[in-house]
């Protein structure tokens, strides 16, 4: 039977609640490995797991019961080991490595930040700060709306502009946020967003750091920014003991 991963804690972590399910249909029990100074939070790994709400949820649950009585690394949705022997070699053979995330983690949570284009305003802005589209746009206005190469001609203008401000406007939202994290992590590309980034934030410093999301929709005011927390800080956590065999929870998942 493969072994589910929902999450690393220290060995003297406090017991979970009796009874307690994960995923699975019906849930799996919940239990505790432990090797050495570490324990694992695992259950039994349902076959044809895929990530549906009441898995994401039960997943996120169990992180959540754990959480509440300590620091856990969170292992993202979809992770699972061929057996429990593997999660405990890997225990022990990366118990450095995962005892120096408990400390770094302790009384931490991820914040996740999306931001994209808001159209309208990154289009005024992209016309204010270029003299050669602006020149094209009048050029275009004073002969009827100008040729259908013209206005092709105008129109890869503006896109070249909007895409160049790309890089700079995702640089500029970590910049403003940064300080108020502990670190910071790049997410992977996301379709239809220029920014993907998630933050390390201690749990004393959440009102400091959604405050500078505030400051940073006023002074970015052509960028919508979304934030997804706090979450269990998935994105500072890899490698984990089990590659994940669905679609990864956390900053991109769950429900909402």
């Amino acid at each position: 039977m493969s072994t589910y991963v929902y999450g690393i804690t220290a060995a003297s972590h406090p017991s979970l609640p009796d009874g307690m399910g994960g995923v699975g249909d019906p849930p799996r029990p919940v239990r505790i490995l432990k090797a050495g100074e570490l324990a694992a939070v695992v259950s039994d790994a349902p076959e044809g797991l895929r990530p549906k709400r009441k898995d994401l949820l039960a997943h996120q649950n169990v992180l959540s019961e754990t959480g509440a009585g300590g620091c856990v690394l969170p292992m993202r949705f979809g992770s699972v080991a061929p057996d429990d022997d593997t999660v405990g070699g890997v225990l022990t053979e990366r118990a450095e490595h995962y005892t120096e995330r408990l400390r770094a983690l302790d009384g931490k949570v991820e914040y996740n930040v999306k931001g994209s284009h808001v159209e309208e305003a990154v289009l005024h802005r992209v016309m204010a700060e270029n003299p050669d589209i602006r020149a094209q746009a009048e050029s275009n206005r004073r002969s009827g709306g100008g040729s259908y190469d013209d206005k092709i001609r105008l129109g890869e203008m503006v896109a070249a502009a909007v895409q160049a401000r790309e890089a700079g406007d995702a640089a500029e939202v970590v910049r403003a946020l940064e300080p108020a994290a502990a670190a910071v992590s790049v997410g992977p590309e996301s379709t239809g967003w220029l920014v993907n980034t998630s933050f390390l934030v201690d749990r004393g410093s959440a009102e400091e750091f959604l405050a500078a999301v505030e400051q940073a929709r006023k002074d970015l005011p052509h960028l919508e920014l979304r934030v997804n927390g706090p979450l269990p800080p998935y994105s500072f956590v890899e490698p984990g003991p089990a590659e994940p065999a669905g679609t990864a929870a956390g900053a991109d998942a769950g429900a909402e």
